[in-house]
């Protein structure tokens, strides 16, 4: 079992700076690499050192800026301005979308609910005290089912097809009434790597006055050049479609910015006006915050301007390009390892692998075993449990990788982990829950291989299961439940 690495108790006359800092390279050694392709998830690398020192400085310029007032720090005015300006383009807005930069995607999500559910109780007075609803698929971020707790809001998950991740429009319009305050649709969605059908949703939800939301956290810097010349275009998916009223669009994956930076923008300013909090009902300044946030760091928004404008467009086409041609890689070999199959058909740089049900059982690859297998062999993937849907539907148990430019100079490495991982665990049963587990967890943290665990996680009711997450993510920071 691993638990988190221990640092010195603090002392009351501290200690020397280059000793603090030796500890804090110490910590960070423990940590999965960041950089070279060996985690996908989570970290999203350009594979070009230069872009990193780049923003490190930009961050350190703007290291004492508060983004709380922009007025006061103009610097930051400007930032953003030009950062919206560049999605507003990129996401084919007119001069009708604005929006703001902010710490990530789940407030960019968050932002977008808040304003839709405020329009929606503003335009009837009977509203002003009721619940709304949010519309999206089964595999709509979790940022969503987060903002409908925040904001009070009946999330309504419509379920999608388990072989190919897509979701039938005409069923997720379907869900749409008079409560409705917005519908969610994904630019990719993250569990498959799959496009929402954005055109047909939208024209449906404007046809009954509802607002469409674009979760394109993923996708945002990535789809504008992810098809050649020589191919067909995506289907449409931003501000290109009308109905489209909000799209979110992470500036910290695919535009390479330190953590935390995103942008949400909407059409029409009277959206995102309804974004902002003012109050001026105290003693102090009055108080003016276009997102969640009030003191917010503009280190990570600094270096996305740094980034984006180094690269261009031109420069982010060319890392789409590589990340295009890592994909299909992926694909590609994937695909060709008995006992696995590709879920539905990528839109974007995000995989699923299931397991090959059209084989026999003794030539099967459980995706979780496998997960085990080529972390053993240095790679490190993202496990996704079983979903039962509201239809009782399946989605099944996967490997999700996010691939990103680095993963070219890997691919072949990442290939043969995974054909020899699967070679290791081909016709094993697949992982099983363990009920004696949740507590061996909690006592002495997660194992290194983590297949029974996520079986585990997948068997227990959320009512059973929501409670252990939280108490292991706990007893990693509180040492009272470690």
């Amino acid at each position: 079992m691993s638990n988190p690495p221990a640092v010195p108790a603090e002392t009351g006359a501290g200690l020397p700076a280059p000793e603090v800092l030796a500890l804090l390279e110490g910590l960070r050694a423990q940590d999965p690499p960041t950089h070279g392709g060996r985690v996908l998830s989570y970290v999203y690398d350009p594979d070009d050192a230069a872009l990193d020192e780049l923003a490190a400085r930009a961050v350190e310029l703007f290291l004492p800026v508060n983004g709380l007032d922009p007025t006061t720090f103009r610097s930051v005015a400007a930032v953003e301005r030009d950062l919206v300006a560049l999605a507003r383009g990129v996401l084919h807005g007119d001069d009708d979308v604005v929006g703001s930069v902010t710490s990530g995607g789940t407030e960019s999500c968050l932002l977008a609910v808040k304003s839709a559910r405020d329009v929606w109780r503003a335009a009837d007075p009977v509203r002003a005290h009721a619940r709304p609803r949010l519309v999206a698929p089964t595999t709509a971020h979790p940022a969503f089912h987060k903002a409908a707790a925040y904001l009070d809001l009946d999330l309504v998950s419509v379920p999608v097809d388990p072989a190919t991740g897509t979701v039938d429009p005409d069923r997720l319009l379907a869900e749409v009434d008079d409560r409705t305050a917005l519908v969610v649709v994904s630019a990719p969605s993250y569990p498959f790597g799959v496009l929402d059908p954005v055109e047909r949703v939208a024209a449906g939800a404007a046809e009954r006055g509802v607002p469409c939301h674009v979760d394109a956290c993923l996708g945002g810097w990535v789809l504008p050049w992810w098809r050649g010349e020589d191919e067909d275009p995506l289907p449409a998916w931003d501000f290109a479609v009308p109905g489209v009223t909000s799209v979110s669009a992470d500036l910290h994956k695919y535009g390479y910015a330190p953590k935390g930076a995103s942008v949400v923008l909407y059409r029409g300013r009277e959206r995102h006006r309804t974004q902002y909090f003012v109050t001026s009902a105290w003693p102090g300044y009055p108080v003016v915050n276009p997102t969640v946030l009030g003191s917010r760091g503009a280190g990570p928004m600094a270096a996305a301007w740094a980034i984006t404008r180094t690269l261009g467009t031109h420069g982010l086409a060319a890392l789409v390009a590589r990340t295009r041609r890592a994909t299909d890689a992926v694909v590609e070999g994937a695909a060709q390892v008995e006992g696995l199959s590709v879920v539905g058909r990528p839109d974007g740089p995000l995989v699923a692998l299931a397991t090959d049900e059209d084989v026999t059982e003794d030539r099967r690859v459980d995706p979780f075993l496998l997960i085990d297998a080529v972390r053993r062999r240095g790679f490190l993937l993202q496990a996704q449990p079983a979903l039962v849907q509201g239809d009782g539907t399946v989605l099944p148990r996967t490997v999700h990788l996010t691939v990103t430019p680095v993963t070219e100079r890997v691919a072949d490495d990442l290939i043969g982990a995974l054909r020899a991982g699967a070679d290791e665990v081909r016709g094993l049963a697949p992982a099983a829950p363990d009920p004696a587990l949740a507590q061996q967890v909690l006592a002495h943290g997660l194992p290194d291989d983590l297949a029974v665990v996520m079986a585990t996680l997948e068997a227990l009711p959320p009512e059973v299961k929501h409670p252990v997450l939280a108490e292991v993510l706990a007893a990693a920071i509180d040492p009272a439940r470690g």
